[in-house]
């Protein structure tokens, strides 16, 4: 079948009045010929018969229906370039927080520079006199132990976990 004869819809008539006008503005055409021109574009069915409203008009002829721009083929090497600078500035990245994690650890946060027991030592030491006091020698015992074991296990991870 010859793609002249195949049927053309909305898009290709709208194309082709617009080329029609501009061919108006730039003065070959005549506003009674543009109309006479607009009516026929839009009474067309066929490519051909579109093809004849601007047959005689210079530009670029109308392309048959289900013709398609080649796609543009991209540029590998560009693509390439791209993702090397992308890769580089990843490892610059990446570089960096590793430089103020040690710089961090070099350092230290300032939370870890309290010194000094842990804050619930005196805490305990509060229960444990007030137990004393109030509750008896049994009550004693059991918030003495429980103040020791706090105490000692603070010094040994103060000893291991902050040497500088």
């Amino acid at each position: 079948m010859d793609p002249n004869e195949l049927r053309i819809g909305d898009a290709e008539r709208e194309q082709t009045m617009a080329a029609l006008r501009e061919h108006f503005a730039q003065g070959r055409l005549t506003h009674e010929e543009l109309d006479e021109r607009l009516d026929q574009a839009l009474a067309s069915k066929t490519a051909r018969d579109l093809a004849k409203v601007t047959a005689d008009l210079p530009g670029p002829r109308q392309a048959a229906p289900g013709y398609r721009e080649p796609v543009p083929q991209y540029d590998m090497d560009g693509w390439r370039e791209a993702m090397s600078a992308h890769r580089q500035q990843m490892r610059s990245m990446h570089q960096a927080q590793r430089e103020m994690r040690r710089q961090w650890r070099h350092q230290g946060h300032p939370w870890r520079q309290h010194r000094g027991p842990h804050p619930i030592l005196p805490v305990l030491f509060v229960f444990i006199m007030l137990g004393l006091i109030f509750g008896g020698f049994g009550i004693f015992k059991v918030l003495f132990v429980a103040w020791l074991g706090v105490m000692l296990f603070s010094l040994v991870h103060r000893r291991f976990h902050h040497r500088r």
